[in-house]
C-alpha cells in the first residue's frame, strides 16, 4: 500500500467494519473497489450513509460471495484484498449453518482462489475471537486451542484454516486478523453494546439482555481499522495470524453498568431467554493478548483500558443519540 494508485476490493464494504475500513481507505487516498452483497432494494448498506464525496470515490460491484465467477470479476485488477464478507450472526447459524459454511468457507477459498489466479499481492482475511471459544488460559494468545462452539465459529475456523492452507501450499501472501469485539457508530442492534445504547435511547428502564456473566474484550472501529490497515503495509505479517484485542476484559453486566452511567440513566437488567444461547455454546470469557500485533504491526489500541472504553462508549452513544442515525433501526425487538 506504499503505491496508492494500486487498486483495492473490500469484501463485505457495506457492513460495519468495512465501512469504516473503505471511508478511512478513501479518505487516505487509496483506489477503493467495494464489493457488496446484490438485494433487489440496490442497497449498498451502510455505504449508503457515506458522505456524497466518499460515495464518489468508490467503485461499487454488487455480487455474491459464494458465486466464484462473481468473485473473480470483483478481484481481477486489484491488487490487495481486504476480506470481510461473511455471517456473522450467532443466533442465526443455530438455524441456518449451512448458509454459514457456503458464505464463510466456500466464499473464503472463492477469494483466494481468484487472488492466487490474479497474483494478488496481498490478502487481509478477517477471523474472530469466536473461534477461541472459552479462553482455556488468558490473556489468549494466536497459540490457544480452536473451538467451534457454534456452526459460526465453526465456519470461521474453517475459513481461517482454509485461508492458511493457502499461504503454506502456494505462498499466496495472506494475514489473518483476528480481531475481539469491535464496538462503534452503525453496529447492529443484536450487539451487546448497541441494544443497550438502544434500548436506553427508546426509555426502558428494564433492559433485556441474554446472559450477563460472560467477559468481553471490546475494541472500538477506529482501532480496529488501523489495524487493518497497518497489515496491508507489513509484509512481515504474511502468513501470521493476529489477534486485535484490547487486553482488557470487562463483563456484560458491569458493559450495562458503564453505559447507563454514561447515559445518566438508572437501569435494570431482564434475562430475555431468546438472547440466550445453548448452554454449552456460550462463549464465557474472552481476554486478548496483542503483543503480536503491536510486536509485527506496531499496532496498539488508542482506546485502551477502562479509560479507553469509556471514551469509545461515548462516541458510540453519540452517533446513537442522533435523531438521523436512531432512526435508521426500526425494532429494538431480537431477532436471529
Amino acid at each position: 500500500m506504499k503505491q496508492r494508485n494500486k487498486r483495492i476490493l473490500i469484501t463485505g464494504a457495506e457492513g460495519f467494519i468495512g465501512s469504516h475500513l473503505t471511508e478511512r481507505l478513501v479518505k487516505l487516498g487509496y483506489n477503493v473497489k467495494a464489493f457488496t452483497l446484490y438485494n433487489s432494494f440496490n442497497s449498498k448498506g451502510w455505504l449508503d450513509h457515506c458522505d456524497k464525496e466518499i460515495k464518489k470515490e468508490i467503485e461499487i460491484i454488487s455480487g455474491d460471495i459464494r458465486d466464484p465467477g462473481n468473485v473473480r470479476y470483483a478481484v481481477k485488477n486489484c491488487k490487495i484484498i481486504f476480506h470481510l464478507a461473511a455471517l456473522i450472526g450467532i443466533p442465526y447459524s443455530y438455524y441456518s449453518p449451512q448458509s454459514y459454511v457456503d458464505t464463510n468457507i466456500k466464499g473464503t477459498q472463492n477469494i483466494i482462489d481468484a487472488a492466487r489466479d490474479f497474483e494478488v499481492e496481498n490478502v487481509i482475511h478477517t477471523s474472530t475471537s469466536e473461534v477461541y471459544g472459552t479462553a482455556k488460559f488468558v490473556p489468549i494468545t494466536e497459540d490457544h486451542p480452536l473451538k467451534g462452539q457454534s456452526p459460526y465459529s465453526a465456519s470461521k475456523i474453517g475459513a481461517d484454516q482454509i485461508a492458511m492452507s493457502y499461504y503454506s501450499s502456494y505462498k499466496l501472501p495472506i494475514t489473518i486478523l483476528r480481531p475481539f469485539n469491535t464496538y462503534g457508530p452503525r453496529q447492529s442492534i443484536r450487539a451487546v453494546i448497541p441494544t443497550i445504547i438502544f434500548q436506553i435511547l427508546k426509555g426502558r428502564n428494564s433492559i433485556k439482555l441474554g446472559s450477563v456473566y460472560p467477559t468481553r474484550d471490546f475494541s472500538y472501529i477506529d482501532d480496529t481499522v488501523t489495524a487493518f490497515i497497518k497489515a496491508a503495509k507489513n509484509k512481515k505479517a504474511n502468513g501470521e495470524i493476529i489477534n486485535i484485542g484490547n487486553n482488557f476484559e470487562i463483563s456484560i453486566n458491569n458493559t450495562a453498568k458503564v453505559i447507563s452511567k454514561l447515559m445518566g440513566k438508572k437501569i435494570y437488567i431482564e434475562e430475555d431467554k431468546k438472547r440466550l444461547r445453548p448452554e454449552d455454546s456460550e462463549v464465557d470469557r474472552l481476554l486478548a493478548s496483542n503483543k503480536k500485533a503491536k510486536k509485527i504491526l506496531g499496532w496498539k489500541p488508542r482506546y485502551s483500558g477502562l479509560a479507553g472504553f469509556k471514551k469509545g462508549l461515548l462516541k458510540t452513544i453519540e452517533w446513537f443519540s442522533q435523531r438521523k442515525n436512531l432512526s435508521i433501526y426500526n425494532d429494538d425487538s431480537f431477532s436471529l
